[in-house]
């Protein structure tokens, strides 16, 4: 409850099991008890949907008859949802990219937030990444905490070059992107204590510190975490007793466009914002990357085996490729998501560069 009560959730529900069909619901059923707590949220799109927002263990009980593994909470609290009370830092590798480098980028997450005054609290996302909460005072705007969360990118893509990167674009990034847009109003991140959709039945465990630096993702599981409970309790148990400020943020994302450094792209589907740049990745300009499309899967495990399926298919090309090049789209539809596979050749000479197999 700790991270998701109290705040408008979307629900994660996978009715047929984690190897089936899993879709995003943001509307709360209409058929449900009336002890339930919802509000209403208003999107970017200007459409609307009332959330669950869940206050006791019979709400997650509920949830749960409901096939629901993963709860998505707002960084709003459901008494004023126009201002975050919590800014998000969610750690994305690119392919390739192994557990070491991300710890390694979240410690230096940590150190420019210490440096700033900034207390965050780390855990495992239940899947590839890692996640840092830092709880802020709701005073600032939804636009106002993603231009600190892009601040913050760009500082720790500044003292980790190489491992860390703030670029929007997936065929610009290399190592761990820092994805500051994970802020923007109606964008969610899952909760601490969720359930991952893993064979082992993984989940986003709340760590320290101290402990991120030895821990492994498999290491919390369904069966593990009650016992580790018992014996630790929570390691963010003190998490609501702190309330940032971004004003620091701010001021770094200030002195970023004095030295010329502006807005970055944002999400598809959001307003475009004063000062964004184009749009559209590097591969649509003019001088364009040389990024195909070969597939397109309902499931990230397809998508991957599409692209494997690629590799087989052109493999003196695919002997050219980097980890980085082989691009597995997350696209997000009204309710659910679908994967598009691209393949970057900048790395494979031009000889050897195959049309693209285009998927219909």
């Amino acid at each position: 409850m700790r991270g998701a009560g109290g705040r408008p959730c979307v629900l994660v529900r996978y009715p047929n099991g984690i190897h089936e069909e899993f879709f995003f619901q943001k509307r709360a059923p209409g058929k449900r008890p009336d002890w339930l707590d919802v509000t209403e949220i208003r999107f970017p799109s200007g459409r609307t949907a009332c959330e669950v927002v869940p206050r006791h263990a019979s709400d997650l009980a509920w949830m749960a008859n409901l096939a629901c593994l993963e709860l998505h909470p707002h960084p709003v609290r459901a008494g004023d949802l126009e201002h975050p009370d919590e800014l998000r830092v969610d750690l994305d590798p690119v392919p390739g990219v192994e557990w070491p480098q991300i710890r390694q980028v979240a410690q230096v997450v940590h150190e420019v937030l210490t440096d700033l005054g900034l207390k965050g609290w780390p855990k495992t996302s239940g899947s590839r990444g890692i996640h840092v909460l830092v709880r802020i005072e709701p005073k600032w705007s939804f636009d106002e905490v993603r231009r600190a969360a892009l601040a913050l990118a760009r500082e720790v893509e500044r003292r980790a070059p190489g491992l860390a990167t703030s670029a929007w674009w997936k065929e610009e990034r290399q190592g761990v992107f820092v994805d500051y847009n994970q802020n923007a109003k109606d964008r969610t991140v899952t909760s601490a204590y969720s359930v991952r959709p893993k064979p082992d039945a993984r989940v986003s465990a709340p760590v320290s510190w101290a402990e991120l630096d030895a821990c492994d993702p498999a290491d919390f599981t369904v069966k593990t975490m009650p016992g580790r409970f018992r014996t630790i309790g929570d390691p963010h148990a003190d998490i609501d007793q702190w309330r940032c400020s971004l004003e620091p943020l701010l001021e770094l994302s200030r002195k970023h466009e004095a030295e010329g450094q502006g807005d970055a792209p944002w999400p598809p589907h959001y307003r475009k914002a004063a000062g964004e740049p184009r749009r559209a990745p590097p591969s649509t300009a003019r001088t364009r990357k040389p990024v195909i499309e070969v597939a397109r899967a309902d499931r990230e495990a397809e998508a991957v085996a599409a692209a494997e399926a690629w590799k087989a298919k052109h493999p003196k090309a695919a002997a050219h490729l980097e980890p980085a090049d082989v691009l597995v789209d997350r696209m997000r539809g009204t309710s659910s998501l679908w994967y598009r596979v691209r393949i970057n050749l900048e790395h494979v000479p031009a000889r050897l560069r195959p049309k693209s197999d285009k998927p219909q």
